[in-house]
């Protein structure tokens, strides 16, 4: 089981609290996807925004989160403001 501080774009803060809503190693990162991770974490945390979205989604792909396609950034804009 891989820890999710070994992953890129997150770091310990991050690590906590995807722990806390459930998602303890890489795999369960990965198996949830950035979206339902998000979601958990917005229900415990109301200043989860869409910077922390990216770097889920980043280091699901294994890429810094500046880097995603711009394909990618506009999904997950779109769905940020969906949940609005």
């Amino acid at each position: 089981m891989t820890k999710l501080s070994k992953m890129l774009n997150i770091g310990s803060v991050l690590e906590n609290k995807l722990i806390d809503v459930g998602i303890q190693s890489q795999e369960e990162l990965i198996d949830s996807g950035s979206k339902e991770a998000f979601i958990r974490i917005k229900m415990i945390d109301s200043s989860a925004c869409y910077n922390m979205l990216c770097s889920l989604e980043g280091a699901i792909q294994g890429i810094r989160w500046c880097n995603l396609s711009e394909s990618t950034k506009k999904d997950l804009k779109l769905f940020l403001q969906s949940l609005k």
